[in-house]
């Protein structure tokens, strides 16, 4: 008996591909939906297509391309231009992936809505909840915690369990036909994953001055372009020290570099909270970006859902526009946006 009709996002890449496979081979009733974001999306329509042929699965097709244009690439460079740092993944997963794509499942009667990313759903006593990969290397809970809880018990994710090593010799053993493009960029919008070649970033903070912490100027920055805090590189001035970033300002075209240690924040303050657990006491641990290793600390909840993370130790280069996201023995218990760090 068929386990249920699934609806799975895929992108003919490998990933993808192979939790279609899963799926299929695991008992599902399985159709594809390929989400359009470009007029550049001709190889990921031809990748998708061939494995649905080869699986035999029907294959929808989305053109959400100018709602991407405004909703991620225009987010993307407002966030910018205003001094912070963007997380497009982050805000996709929201608006798309499990938003608009999570409705077309509902709409057509699906039971499921199932996607690549390496994460887990698991049932609690509380209800489900979002548990990161067993590969703790590609683990992407991060990326997924902005996914509102009603709607994780018609979640699947087909490559929790899986090392990402072992879905690509399966993927190959098995003879699916998938892009062999690599993995999905960060920025799948800007050519060769380079911010350079945004042609928005043409003149950002050109001729800004860069000045410490006492408002000494101590160059012309030399380099225009989106610049991040805890950047070491690309200014385009040379110092007797080591100079980080510590703070932009768009508004007056200023930079405030620093040393490594001015980095140092014992806090933040986060908005837009997506809360997926109640219990935010005991040993509660943060992640500040991607890569971070979570950090322990304490949380309170304004009124207005407002996040304010105060650390055990202090962490370095905490960054407006990234996303603080909040975990207890390895399940997500929601985040928010970095709106500002906490001295």
């Amino acid at each position: 008996m068929p386990k249920g009709k699934v609806l799975i996002a895929i992108s003919g890449g490998v990933d993808s591909s192979y939790a279609a496979l899963c799926l299929k081979e695991s008992g599902y009733n399985v159709e594809a939906l390929t989400m359009i974001t470009s007029g550049k999306d001709k190889d990921i329509l031809e990748s998708a297509g061939s494995l649905c042929r080869y699986l035999g699965i029907k294959h929808r097709i989305l053109d959400l391309s100018e709602t991407f244009k405004k909703e991620i690439i225009g987010y993307f460079i407002r966030d910018y231009q205003s001094g912070r740092t963007p997380n497009p993944c982050i805000r996709c997963n929201r608006i798309f992936k499990f938003g608009t794509l999570y409705q077309e499942s509902l709409q057509d009667g699906f039971d499921f809505f199932a996607t690549g990313h390496y994460a887990q759903t698991i049932s609690l006593q509380s209800g489900y909840f979002i548990k990161t990969a067993k590969d703790t290397a590609k683990d992407q809970s991060y990326f997924l915690y902005s996914i509102k809880k009603e709607f994780l018990s018609r979640i699947i994710f087909p490559l929790g369990s899986f090392l990402k090593s072992d879905v690509v010799k399966l993927a190959k053993k098995s003879k699916i036909p998938f892009s062999k493009k690599g993995p999905s960029q960060d920025l799948c919008f800007a050519a060769k994953n380079n911010l350079k070649n945004i042609s928005e970033i043409k003149g950002a903070l050109e001729g800004a001055d860069i000045v410490d912490s006492y408002g000494n100027i101590l160059g012309i920055n030399k380099s225009p372009g989106f610049y991040t805090v805890g950047q070491r590189k690309g200014l385009g001035i040379s110092h007797k020290s080591a100079l980080y970033i510590l703070n932009i300002d768009c508004r007056n075209n200023k930079i405030t570099v620093g040393s490594k240690s001015d980095l140092l924040s014992s806090g933040l303050r986060a908005s837009e909270s997506n809360l997926l657990g109640e219990d935010l006491t005991g040993e509660v641990f943060a992640k500040i970006r991607y890569k971070h290793n979570p950090a322990r600390c304490k949380i309170s909840i304004a009124e207005t859902g407002r996040l304010t993370v105060m650390f055990k130790e202090p962490q370095y280069a905490v960054t407006p526009g990234q996303s603080a996201v909040l975990y207890k023995d390895n399940i997500v218990l929601g985040g928010g946006i970095i709106e500002e760090a906490i001295e």
